[in-house]
């Protein structure tokens, strides 16, 4: 790193936390505002997020304050308007979890005294602590990465660093899981009893998927390999914008062979949405932002992901545990995003076998 650590505070600091592009990408910030808010003395976190994502920052439990980012193409005076609240906010640090030009030229100008960022391409030069990680070589996961920033930023300010926080990173009260349950049950006519397994079909329009007929194929294969004497799940398929064709594709044919699966109805906002997957007992989904959100819910999940060095299983890891994650990517020997090449009798046998020990771990604690 390129600056001074400082002497020990004994004020709280006032941070600014920048991830402002895709949904997946800012869930996997939690645990990173998770490590900055065990820091003692505790740190005031504000972060600049797009519009779509908001919604989730407001909800983020390791989170003070919420700035709206206009965009690379907002007006001038949009851009006006965000460096005159940066300026307000006077804030002692900023963090940009993914580095750009235009945020570090920003926080260079808004006068943030501590400016610490990946060191990544010329947008480096705004920032006085950079750390080089090569996230490139995915080495590591992504939220991995994120902590090593913050873990980093509460040295640099002398901040005494806290417990390492654990999943799950968004912790919701029983109680809103329940309601959730109780809610999802009486719109769709389900059983509370039985699992619920959770899937997502749509790709966010950034990452690869599996197609509607593959992951009807993998939910087939799922039911074929559970227990006679197993509780059948109940199937409920999400969908972001525009991707409700999709949830349909999957559900009409699995209606038709006798299983119970059902769209989740629409929601008022991503908040709401997001608040619905607490309900789930399983979370299937390419690396898209619903995932992530489940990640950080600590529910079980499976995620299907593209051979790409940049996009693989491990780099874009959930960030639940350990023993709830199971990933699936094409072969080495396949083309990077063929994900019609990805063994679904492999992949529909580990996760029915992950969704029988849910509900022997459900039913021994009942």
């Amino acid at each position: 790193m390129t600056a001074t650590t400082m002497a020990p505070r004994e004020s709280s600091p006032h941070l600014l936390v920048v991830r402002n592009d895709k949904l997946g990408d800012f869930m996997l910030a939690w645990p990173a505002l998770a490590r900055l808010k065990s820091a003692s003395p505790t740190p005031r976190v504000s972060v600049l997020v797009p519009a779509y994502t908001a919604p989730m920052a407001h909800l983020c439990p390791w989170v003070d304050d919420v700035i709206i980012d206009p965009g690379e193409d907002a007006g001038r005076e949009a851009h006006r308007e965000l460096l005159r609240t940066l300026k307000r906010q006077g804030f002692d640090a900023l963090l940009t979890l993914f580095s750009t030009p235009r945020i570090g030229w920003l926080g260079w100008r808004a006068g943030i005294p501590m400016r610490l960022a990946p060191a990544t391409k010329w947008a480096q030069i705004f920032y006085n602590a950079r750390i080089r990680q090569r996230r490139s070589r995915s080495e590591r996961p992504e939220y991995v990465y994120n902590i090593e920033l913050a873990d980093k930023l509460v040295e640099a300010l002398g901040l005494v660093a806290g417990e390492p926080v654990t999943p799950p990173f968004w912790p919701l009260d029983d109680a809103v899981r329940k309601r959730e349950r109780a809610r999802i049950a009486a719109e769709l006519g389900l059983q509370e009893a039985r699992p619920w397994c959770f899937l997502h079909g749509g790709s966010g329009g950034s990452a690869v998927n599996l197609s509607a007929q593959r992951y009807v194929e993998l939910i087939r294969g799922i039911e074929r390999h559970l227990d006679a004497d197993s509780p059948s799940p109940h199937w409920i398929l999400t969908a972001g914008p525009g991707e409700e064709a999709v949830a349909e594709t999957i559900r009409e044919p699995l209606e038709l062979a006798g299983i119970s699966a059902h769209r989740l109805p629409p929601r008022q906002g991503l908040d709401d949405f997001a608040l619905s997957l607490a309900a789930a007992d399983l979370f299937i989904a390419g690396s898209t932002g619903p995932l992530h959100i489940a990640g950080c819910l600590d529910l079980a999940t499976a995620g299907f992901y593209p051979s790409r060095r940049s996009a693989t299983p491990l780099r874009w890891q959930t960030c639940n545990t350990d023993d709830h994650r199971l990933a699936f990517c094409p072969p080495i020997e396949a083309a990077e995003q063929d994900m019609a090449s990805i063994d679904l009798a492999a992949a529909s046998e580990a996760i029915s076998a992950l969704l029988r020990r849910l509900v022997a771990e459900q039913a021994s604690e009942s």
